[in-house]
């Protein structure tokens, strides 16, 4: 079978993932026609906007997105058009943790996968090749194959492939640009290999041969799984650490340090933190504990528990620090909280440390002020919200107020609690900070951001997570 040569693309799903990584490749590919289509019209109308006000934050996707739209880039809420033009479509849908049924609390939630594998079946009258590119349970390709060949039409084929995303947002354009690999699995049939060759042929454009890795579907799906959920062992191991630094005066940055010398370690992902969030690797290490408990490996599910259980226990850790070293209670007491996002340079607050900071304080009956320089005020309320479903929205803006600025934020706070490593927390002015709070000022860096010394001739109490200062 020849390979297809693929002219035009569709990708269904205009969020964090289809948005940036189809925008490259229109960009990388000026002679292939991409497509990205979603149902959310407002979504579409911001990919649109004339201003260039796209609705996501990730550093370089606005050059990218002003290079390539109306060129070879659109944006549409046109699926079936989509999906009839295409040679390629990637689905690339959101797969949240189940809320309910079986395997709530672990499962990835594929309702919108079968949706829009469905809707390609409906919708397709000629060959498709169709990729995987939501992070997904192992052999998702398989049900996604069935659906298609259930409700093909005659003559109509469709080809599965596997094509993991490995971005991690802040420098999702400059990991599209140049990725550490690009990871495509398929069938291993002729046709499967076809297929396969047809999407290396697309990311060959700008991707060096030895980085673009063809593998069989089922590895490619767990290898997504995998590598999340190593690098999030490794921060869960590194602030398991840091509570140790803490007890007995070691310093956590000093260990790191130390440790990722060694080469058979290295020193990614040793950071210290108040805990990782996003919605890749939570989601990852559950749907790999599920899957280990489907697969009747008792002792591997709770291995990979231990993880996702030692990220809730630092958050816990943290805000109980808060409280402990402001004399036992914060009722009343007003809380700086700098960051929303769940890192730096994204907007994105899917499980972040930063949520599970402020329902804490919120129980502990504190004056909490907010301040994130990209986050939607919008979808802080609404993440406040879902954190506590059996407390009204006018209960929590009682005690939760929204800030502009760093500065605003900080003002007759008796405390700052550092939730995100964003640039200009660093740099905002700590003298001003000092001399707008209430006395003794506290500052709670969970991000190993500031200058601690600097901070204390100012006359700050600092705690930094993972050092063993006493104050």
């Amino acid at each position: 079978m020849s390979t297809v040569k693929v002219t035009k693309i569709c990708c269904i799903g205009a969020g964090y993932v289809g948005g940036p990584t189809c925008a490259v490749i229109a960009l990388r590919c000026p002679h292939v026609q991409v497509t990205i289509v979603d149902l959310n019209k407002a979504r579409i109308d911001a990919w649109n906007s004339p201003d260039f006000k796209l609705p996501i934050y990730e550093p370089g996707l606005e050059d990218v997105v002003r290079k390539a739209r109306d060129r070879n880039l659109f944006f549409s809420t046109d699926v079936d058009k989509g999906i009839q033009d295409a040679d390629l479509i990637f689905v690339s849908v959101n797969t949240p943790t189940k809320k309910s049924g079986v395997g709530a609390g672990f499962a990835a939630d594929l309702n919108y996968v079968e949706l829009a594998t469905r809707r390609i079946a409906a919708v397709a009258t000629s060959n498709k090749i169709v990729v995987e590119k939501s992070t997904v349970p192992c052999r998702t390709a398989e049900s996604m194959r069935t659906i298609l060949e259930a409700n093909s039409k005659p003559n109509c084929r469709f080809d599965i492939l596997s094509n993991p995303e490995f971005l991690a947002e802040g420098t999702a354009i400059s990991d599209l640009f140049k990725p550490d690999r690009v990871l495509i699995g398929s069938l291993q049939t002729l046709e499967g290999k076809a297929a396969c060759s047809a999407l290396a042929e697309v990311y060959a454009n700008w991707v060096p041969a030895d980085r673009i890795l063809t593998v069989g579907l089922w590895s490619s799906e767990l290898s997504k799984l995998a590598a999340n959920a190593m690098l999030a062992q490794r921060i869960s191991s590194i602030n398991a650490l840091s509570a140790i630094c803490e007890a007995t005066g070691a310093n956590i940055d000093e260990v790191a340090h130390a440790v990722g010398f060694d080469s058979r370690v290295g020193p990614k992902f040793l950071r210290a933190s108040v805990g990782f969030g996003g919605s890749c690797f939570q989601k990852d290490i559950l749907n790999l504990v599920y899957l280990s408990e489907s697969l009747h490996l008792p002792e591997v599910a709770e291995y990979w528990k231990q993880v996702v259980v030692m990220n809730e226990y630092q958050k816990r850790r943290f805000s109980k620090t808060v409280v402990d070293t402001l004399f036992n209670t914060i009722t009343g007491k007003r809380i700086a909280v700098l960051g929303f996002a769940f890192k730096a340079d994204t907007g994105d607050t899917r499980e972040s440390p930063a949520i599970t900071l402020i329902r804490d304080f919120q129980s502990e009956k504190a004056l909490i002020n907010v301040y994130d320089p990209q986050v939607e005020h919008e979808q802080i309320w609404a993440d406040l919200t879902e954190a506590s479903p059996s407390t009204p929205l006018a209960s929590i803006q009682k005690q939760v107020s929204i800030c502009s600025s760093a500065l605003e934020a900080c003002k007759n706070a008796e405390a700052v609690v550092i939730a995100t490593e964003w640039k200009e927390f660093r740099d905002i002015d700590w003298e001003q900070v000092y001399k707008g709070m209430n006395k003794p000022a506290f500052v709670f860096d969970g991000r190993l951001l500031v200058d601690a010394d600097k901070l204390r001739k100012i006359g700050f109490k600092v705690n930094t997570i993972g050092r063993g200062e006493r104050m």
